[in-house]
């Protein structure tokens, strides 16, 4: 390695240096004549040397020959080559003029400036005009630049007169935008495939701690900005990221790339580091590595995957492993075949290749890494340009061992692309003629047509990238500029879009709004049902002392039920247009605990009902222990109470957001519990349940006073509603979910509130004679008489001398006004009539009182 160091004595034969600019025609790296020149830019060398005198406005020359660069420019000649010895373009031959661009920006500009001076000038003077439509340049398109950086920049001034320009390395995301860059385009796909692709890797691989190291260059920076985007979405977090100078002239360099291996170093838990940079600066980093003994996992860019010179570096095991992205090989087979012959071609027209056999002579009889090593040391103010005294050698090997097929085929399609567009323009005209079209209308003769907004190129099975169909842009997805090379995806829970969109669109929030038709209906019903409470509410006021109301149980009790009802009914508004936290929180809570109340109040009635009409003693006890009113209500609604406010606490209804129909975002209540939700409604229908069972009971009583019959029918209507309910409410979504449990609501409520007070109200309208006193009284002793009836005596003792007799009894109460006090006559076959009470002392009234 000491050998390859050296720097080689300049032995001076010439006092000129070889690859000084002299004139405009120096400036030219390979250049060959045709009837239309294409213009190349590549990197040939990895820098541009910078004098030690004040800087003034002067072309350097540059340092460290790349040879894979350098094998890229000779595929672009052996396409034009192949492409001139083909029937392609048909008597039309297609020139070439090559610059290095030194990966320098301000290198390329200034050949970019002379691809713009007009055709045939003697002083290679780009005019001014307002209007270049008719201008022709000296060229006709461009192949390159290698790096984004240089292809931004010479876009730019390309643009002027709309040159095109293909370039087969540069991969930028930004050089997809047609406004900024009109007439670029390019062989390769952009960086938005390959970090979505890098991400994607990690993802499946289990990654989530990475560290990142780029160029500071524009490539680096938006390779960065595209990664750290696509890393964000799949939830991988960038430990550090490092930014190394964009030149090796840099004097900071070498001190932050050593700062770069400390990083990593230290980081020990980050084991995975992407790395978006140019060979020659991993070649630098990764000597350093392995100095270091770091061993890592490196993701690769396609920049320097494949590259030759990484990939023989000593010791590069060390590292660890290497994964990488490259481009798309075709058949090496034809341009190695080329390599082969390269030998026997003159070399007074291309100064790189003149180069690189002066440097096999200065590099020679050395093994293959240090001859590499040895070939990039070298600059051009080192080769002199007599080397007649050294001693020349030619390595057909080493160029085929540095061959990096993707970068050669997209270098090779760049050159077929820009023949098919020439074909395509000189189909009607003679182009032995450079000025029989402008470079501009091959911005518009393309193997495809230009893909519109809200359509994405996608690949046929054709070997040219340039051939292409367009297709659209699925659903959710859009594209808002021409020849997009991917679709952008809306954000799915706020955003939408059609299919061959062009932008996506604000999804519609939907929610049951109060101008809904069926918002409305429901409304309805519920104001119908409050009018049919304030109704009952003065129907019962205007006869308070009737006996109807009075065994309802007073008007307190039925103020109480109904302003239950009213709640119940009140609570449905809560269910209607934008859900808000209140209201979430408050209806289902406002509707359990009216309910509640409502059922509670109707069980004390039921209990009365059977109290009052039971003539079994033990029933009779265990109903009086049971018959607390104010207690078991206050009991009843309280545990409701607890119920809802541990709900309220700890899993509180919220609002939410239904993205499960396209287009539509649903503002819905979320229960927030639905364990809770269930036992709220399984205690209102576990009261219920008793409730029913009591009234039961007591569903034979009197015609007039069947109160029992329809609290039955009510609590039936309800456990119906409710059972229809749960499998609706589990299969419904949208913005109609709330309007199924209204319908329940409403249709349990309306059930009981008129199975409890309409038969009521319509004894006290239209059955007046029945509301009376002794009409009531009168219905209720011809009951107890027929209960008292079905009393058996079984045993009477008639006198001393006789025994007891086992008979039937027969009874003929009177109907005179005796009979109220309870007074009958019981007539023993053979024996004389006995006077008796049938029921117990004032039983009747205190009956009568209760109810």
């Amino acid at each position: 390695m000491a050998f390859v160091s050296f720097l080689v004595p300049c032995f001076v034969i010439g006092i000129d240096i070889a690859f000084s600019c002299q004139s405009a025609v120096d400036f030219v790296g390979a250049s060959s004549p045709g009837d239309i020149v294409i213009g190349g830019l590549f990197a040939v060398h990895s820098e541009m040397l910078h004098p030690e005198d004040p800087i003034k406005p002067v072309i350097q020359n540059c340092a460290g020959f790349e040879i894979q660069v350098f094998l890229q420019t000779l595929a672009m000649i052996h396409a034009i080559e192949t492409i001139n010895n083909s029937t392609l373009l048909s008597g039309v031959t297609l020139g070439y003029e090559i610059y290095d661009t030194c990966a320098e920006v301000t290198k390329a500009m200034a050949s970019a400036l002379r691809f713009l001076s007009k055709f045939n000038s003697s002083e290679d003077a780009v005019e001014f005009k307002c209007n270049y439509s008719n201008y022709i340049p000296r060229i006709k398109a461009v192949v390159g630049a290698s790096y984004s950086e240089v292809s931004m920049a010479v876009s730019r001034l390309l643009a002027l007169q709309l040159i095109p320009q293909v370039s087969p390395a540069s991969s930028a995301e930004i050089l997809s935008d047609k406004i900024r860059f009109p007439s670029f385009f390019r062989t390769i796909p952009s960086d938005f495939h390959q970090t979505r692709a890098m991400t994607r890797l990690i993802c499946e691989s289990g990654w989530n701690w990475i560290g990142v190291i780029a160029t500071d260059d524009d490539n680096g920076r938006f390779a960065l900005e595209s990664f750290g985007v696509q890393a964000m979405v799949n939830n991988v977090c960038i430990a550090f990221k490092e930014m190394l100078p964009a030149y090796l002239s840099d004097s900071t360099f070498h001190t932050k790339v050593d700062h770069a291996i400390e990083k990593i170093v230290k980081e020990k838990r980050v084991n995975v580091i992407v790395v978006f940079m140019r060979q020659f600066h991993v070649l630098k980093l990764f000597k350093k590595a392995i100095e270091r003994n770091v061993n890592k996992i490196w993701i690769a860019s396609d920049n320097w995957s494949a590259a030759v010179k990484i990939s023989t570096i000593p010791n590069i095991r060390q590292l660890g492993t290497i994964v990488g992205f490259g481009f798309k090989s075709g058949d090496m087979s034809s341009f190695q075949n080329f390599l082969r012959n390269l030998q026997e071609k003159p070399t007074n027209n291309n100064k790189f290749l003149r180069e690189y056999i002066l440097l096999l002579s200065v590099c020679a009889n050395l093994e293959y890494h240090d001859f590499q090593t040895c070939i990039s040391n070298q600059s051009q103010d080192d080769l002199l340009e007599d080397v007649e005294n050294k001693h020349q050698i030619w390595r057909d090997d080493f160029l085929k061992a540095n061959i990096e097929p993707g970068f050669i085929q997209s270098t090779t399609l760049a050159v077929y692309a820009i023949a098919h567009a020439i074909k395509g323009q000189c189909k009607n005209r003679s182009c032995k003629d450079p000025s029989a079209f402008t470079p501009w209308e091959k911005v518009q003769s393309t193997c495809s047509q230009h893909c519109r907004p809200g359509q994405v190129k996608k690949v046929t099975e054709s070997p040219h990238t340039c051939c292409y169909e367009c297709v659209y842009c699925p659903e959710n997805h859009y594209s808002n500029q021409t020849d997009m090379d991917y679709c952008y995806r809306c954000n799915n829970k706020t955003y939408w879009a059609p299919i061959n969109s062009t932008t996506c669109y604000k999804k519609t929030i939907y929610f049951l709004t109060w101008t809904d038709w069926f918002a409305v209906f429901l409304l309805l019903l519920s104001a119908f049902g409050v009018v049919l409470v304030l109704s009952i509410c003065v129907i019962f006021t205007k006869n308070l002392n009737t006996p109807v109301v009075k065994a309802s149980g007073g008007l307190t009790v039925c103020y109480i039920i109904l302003f239950s009802h009213f709640l119940i009914f009140l609570s449905t508004i809560f269910f209607i247009d934008v859900p808000t936290e209140f209201k979430c929180k408050t209806r289902q809570a406002l509707f359990g605990i009216s309910f509640t109340l409502c059922i509670s109040c109707i069980l004390m009635k039921s209990l009365k009902i059977l109290l009052a009409f039971s003539f079994d003693p033990k029933l009779q006890n265990f109903l009086k222990c049971m018959y607390k009113p104010i207690p078991t209500v206050a009991t009843c609604t309280g545990i409701q109470v607890i119920i809802c406010t541990f709900w309220l606490i700890f899993r509180t209804p919220f609002v939410t957001q239904n993205f499960s129909i396209p287009r539509v975002i649903i503002l819905e209540c979320n229960e927030g519990s639905i364990v809770a939700f269930g036992i709220m409604l399984g205690y209102i229908a576990a009261l219920a349940f008793i409730c029913f069972i009591f009234a039961f009971k007591g569903r034979k009583l009197p015609e007039n006073y069947n109160e029992a019959k329809f609290i039955t029918f009510g609590m039936l209507i309800y456990f119906i509603a409710w059972i229809v309910f749960i499998p609706v409410y589990a299969t419904t979504f949208g913005k109609y979910l709330p309007a199924v449990e209204i319908i329940v609501v409403l249709i349990s409520n309306y059930g009981i509130l008129c199975c409890t007070f309409l038969p009521k109200c319509y004894i006290i309208i239209y059955k007046q004679e029945t509301n009376t006193k002794s009409a009531f009284l009168k219905m209720v002793y011809t009951y107890s008489s027929k209960s008292a009836g079905s009393v058996t005596v079984s045993q009477v003792s008639l006198d001393s001398k006789s025994s007891s007799v086992r008979a039937p009894i027969s009874d003929s109460c009177k109907t005179d006004k005796n009979s109220v006090n309870g007074s009958c006559q019981f007539q023993v076959p053979g024996q004389p009539l006995i006077k008796g009470k049938v029921l117990p002392k004032n039983g009747a009234r205190k009956r009568v009182s209760s109810i």
